[in-house]
């Protein structure tokens, strides 16, 4: 089976894919059918360069549509993107040179606009296959020695505790775990990994293995630290992450920085590995709802809604 075949199949089934292919035709059908009633009610008129533009949009959508329904496949959500972009163009100009009558229709379909197009963004990241190789190098020092430290980082299931976007570890055999993960828009992704290198008191790799979400690896090294002040802990991680170029711009711009990220939970390790729990202050949340917090913004008095919750 090829790699277009499988996308195809992955995405035939697909309720948000297959939601957009039916919202293209709904929208196509009326825009072929009645181009002058239909940028009517849209509040920019019926002049014959309204009506054209009416009409090749509503070409656009059905092409869309018979793609989505039909064969669909990552491009034809990205061709929803772009239409999308030029739907704004177009409507933002209408409002710039907009004569005032049916102003209101014009505004609320810009804002539809803008939110299929959030959702058609959402859509063609996430079910987009390509992905960016990712490498990230982090290190921190803790006052424990390469031993303690090993011993800790080797317990997989306290890696959440640490791990902010990490929300389970469950060790399934002696080299083998399954891992679950929260990942930019809201998702979840899981996969079983092993471990490929184990050296106590010195090294511990893994990589994913089967099929796997996001395909990754990485190493842990516990190396003692000058004159002997504790270990120096040097992790490197490898993955693909989903989406392509786009994709990394997208999570970086919803806060999902991965450098950030690394350097966030070694940071927690630390506090975890000399203190046995991750330090916060009385207005953090606790748990996995600490995500929200990272990585940290300077300080600001607490909300009145944050004031109450803290007081419970």
């Amino acid at each position: 089976m090829t790699a277009d075949t499988r996308s195809t199949s992955r995405l035939r089934n697909d309720p948000l894919v297959r939601g957009l292919g039916w919202a293209s035709a709904l929208l196509g059908v009326p825009q072929v059918a009645a181009p002058a009633g239909f940028a009517r009610a849209l509040g920019v008129g019926d002049a014959p360069r309204h009506r054209s533009a009416t009409t090749a949009v509503g070409v656009r959508e059905l092409a869309a549509a018979t793609g989505l329904l039909g064969r669909p496949h990552p491009v034809w959500l990205w061709g929803r993107v772009g239409g999308d972009l030029m739907d704004l163009t177009m409507l933002a100009r209408a409002l710039k040179n907009h004569n005032g009558r049916g102003l209101g229709r014009t505004v609320a379909a810009t804002a539809a606009v803008t939110a299929i197009t959030a959702t058609d963004v959402y859509a063609a990241v996430t079910r987009t296959r390509r992905s960016t190789p990712m490498e990230l190098t982090a290190a921190t020092t803790v006052t424990r020695s390469p031993e303690e430290a090993y011993t800790l980082w080797k317990d997989l299931e306290r890696l959440p505790d640490f791990m902010a976007h990490l929300d389970e570890v469950h060790v399934t055999g002696p080299r083998t775990s399954h891992w679950q993960a929260s990942a930019p828009f809201g998702r979840t992704v899981e996969w079983d990994a092993e471990i490929t290198q184990d050296v106590p008191g010195q090294l511990i790799a893994w990589r994913s293995v089967g099929d796997a979400d996001i395909d990754n690896s990485g190493e842990a090294r516990f190396v003692p630290a000058p004159g002997g002040q504790g270990t120096e802990i040097r992790v490197s991680l490898r993955y693909e992450l989903p989406g392509g170029p786009l994709g990394k711009a997208a999570a970086r711009y919803f806060g999902e920085e991965p450098h950030q990220q690394l350097d966030d939970d070694l940071r927690r390790f630390k506090q975890v590995a000399e203190i046995g729990e991750v330090v916060r202050s009385e207005g953090a949340p606790g748990g996995k709802r600490a995500r929200g917090e990272f990585p940290q913004h300077p300080a600001r008095p607490l909300t009145e809604d944050e004031l109450k919750e803290a007081l419970a």
